[in-house]
């Protein structure tokens, strides 16, 4: 790559000249089209993160996959967690095998019994990241305790014989790099950067160098006939490496993160929104656009944040109602009908917590570069109707996989234990936090409507803001500021693209033409404690269709909710209804609604409440 031409000296001016603004129109019939991205972003510097202990929820359903991850992770043996290393690294491997994906079986074969022993270790640096996260939300001494041992333990196994037996060295030491970063910054291990670059310099010599096309082989010593060594995704690793420098570990993981950065056949056409989406890996791919943003924030790179973007909304245009996408972790062509096949043709709808991982991620980098609300209703989205209906991690490594939009869809856990959403459903569940706030400059944006106080200092004062309400099942949120001293400064509140009608109230008076949907309503004011700023967001029901060439297949959506038909039988017939019906749903409990067909009442349930029931996210309209 010439640093000249791409990374160095570049200005940050016009780094988003297209693209539309405007929303899809609203039919006459009540469908909502697609939203077009694009907004342009203001030259101020990326709005920053609030810490991890910064956020304290009040939600129980959150709270409750935060701490059922955590147990899970906290109760796991030593040995088992190292065998892999110490297995493949040639060491004494004590204690028992954990199954799955995780173990090491030196005999694998995909087509024999693709699930044991897949991806050996592969989801260690997500579980000690996830324990560094819990330690900086609770400051809880165990949790640091068992990252600080399972690091030196870690750091005894470190060979190049493990990078070497695995068909994901670069998958693996990307996981690696960032429960280490994350040991370093949150639990202050004083050893996690030395361990850092112990693991770097025994790894780089078995990866590629550079980005790597999925399903390209490029290690020779490898059977050529075996498919699963093309795998491995070296093209998510600039992200992490990026990470590792802004966090002081050395200008080489800046280095790294420009040579990994896949330009030519990916960022490049992306940068130019042309749509190289088709057949790519779904999450791997998706995800890689976190390296895009992360050489914007980084190194300046105005092209890769144009990728990103432009990428996020081709992204946009292929998904489910609720926000996933990559049905059988493929992308598709633009204009395809592949996703509607999928309703018929797979189970596997969306990789739930890796692609929600990604997901979080992506939104959260773009919210923070162009403060465009709409990121934000895209995050809200994904996690109600996909990540927080995932089925809890068990102790034996049952885990959460695919979210179903099939006509016959039902919530299972994959056949097999300990899958690579193991490693991120932990991950996500303590990430909520940082989803809900930011902060810019004497500002704060509320991005997220949870039960929830955040607090912080600003300019010597200490200031929190408590948010209360039912959302999204009620209409109301009201936040109460608290301040140790009348301070100035702006607190910016989400307003959904889809809250036509909303209005704002402070202390009780409203605030005219505050409200637009899909962006944030700002208020400045000198805040002191008492204060009370209401929000009322109609949680208007509305359709929307698969896509364009099937405007008969709906989904129907309460606010950021997807309320999904329950069905008498999985292999049942899909419910047929009229437009009428669906906009004419009943509310008969606080989390159920019921819609009249010729056929009966059908109950309709969001994601989270859908237990063990079939369901159906799409119906048919005549």
């Amino acid at each position: 790559m010439c640093k000249s031409e791409k990374m160095v000296g570049i200005s940050r001016r016009g780094f988003l000249q297209a693209g539309s603004l405007a929303a899809a129109a609203v039919a006459s019939n009540g469908l909502l089209g697609r939203v077009a991205w694009g907004a342009e972003a203001p030259g101020a510097a990326p709005l920053a993160e609030f810490g991890y202990g910064d956020v304290i929820l009040a939600s129980d359903l959150h709270e409750s996959q935060l701490w059922t991850t955590h147990d899970v992770l906290m109760a796991l043996s030593e040995d088992s967690l190292l065998k892999p290393f110490r297995q493949m690294s040639g060491m004494p491997a004590p204690g028992e095998d954990l199954g799955g994906w995780y173990q090491y079986n030196p005999d694998y074969d995909h087509l024999k019994n693709f699930d044991a022993g897949f991806a050996p270790g592969c989801t260690f640096g997500q579980w000690v990241s996830a324990l560094a996260r819990v330690y900086a939300i609770t400051g809880d001494e165990t949790t640091r305790e068992k990252v600080l041992r399972l690091n030196r333990l870690y750091a005894q196994t470190i060979a190049g014989d493990f990078y070497e037996k695995s068909r994901f060295p670069a998958y693996t030491y990307d996981k690696l790099l960032l429960g280490l970063l994350d040991s370093h910054t949150y639990v202050k291990d004083p050893q996690a950067l030395a361990i850092l670059e112990q693991t770097t310099n025994t790894a780089l010599p078995h990866l590629p160098g550079h980005a790597v096309e999925h399903d390209v082989m490029w290690r020779p010593d490898k059977d050529p006939h075996d498919v699963s060594w093309t795998w491995d995704e070296s093209y998510t690793n600039p992200e992490n490496m990026f990470l590792a420098y802004q966090r002081g570990a050395g200008r080489r993981y800046y280095d790294l993160g420009l040579a990994y950065l896949h330009d030519k056949i990916w960022f490049d056409p992306l940068s130019r929104n042309e749509n190289v989406l088709n057949g790519r890996h779904a999450y791997s791919y998706v995800n890689s656009l976190n390296s895009a943003m992360m050489a914007y924030m980084v190194a300046g790179s105005e092209k890769h944040l144009r990728a990103a973007k432009n990428a996020f909304a081709m992204v946009q245009e292929q998904s489910f109602a609720t926000g996933g996408w990559g049905p059988d972790e493929l992308l598709r062509a633009p204009g395809s009908s592949d996703v509607y096949d999928s309703l018929t043709k797979t189970h596997h709808s969306f990789e739930t917590p890796c692609g929600s991982y990604a997901h979080f991620k992506l939104t959260r980098y773009l919210l923070r570069v162009t403060r465009d609300a709409r990121y934000g209703d895209s995050m809200e989205r994904m996690m109600y109707n996909t990540v927080l209906g995932a089925k809890p991690l068990q102790e034996n490594g049952e885990n959460f996989y695919y979210a179903d939009c099939n006509f016959n869809g039902k919530r299972v856990y994959k056949e097999a234990h300990w899958a690579c959403c193991s490693g991120t459903l932990p991950q996500v569940a303590a990430d909520y936090r940082i989803n809900t706030y930011f902060r810019g400059p004497q500002a704060v944006y509320a991005n997220l409507y949870l039960p929830s106080t955040l607090r912080w200092t600003e300019n010597g004062v200490a200031l929190s803001l408590t948010q209360e309400g039912e959302y999204p099942y009620e209409d109301h949120v009201a936040f109460t500021v608290t301040s140790s001293l009348p301070t100035e400064l702006t607190i910016n509140f989400r307003i959904p693209s889809w809250a036509e009608g909303a209005s704002v109230f402070v202390n009780g008076k409203q605030q005219k033409g505050l409200a637009v949907p899909g962006q944030f309503a700002a208020i400045r004011r000198e805040w002191k404690t008492g204060d009370r700023v209401e929000l009322e967001l109609p949680l208007k029901v509305r359709l929307e269709t698969i896509d364009s060439q099937h405007p008969d297949t709906v989904a129907l959506l309460r606010g950021p909710l997807v309320l999904m038909a329950v069905k008498q039988k999985q292999e049942g017939p899909v419910p047929r209804v009229t437009r009428e019906q669906l906009l004419a749903a009943k509310r008969v409990s606080e989390r159920q609604w019921q819609v009249s067909s010729a056929n009966g009442p059908v109950t309709m349930l969001p994601f989270t409440s859908m237990g063990d029931l079939p369901y159906t996210t799409y119906v048919k309209v005549g």
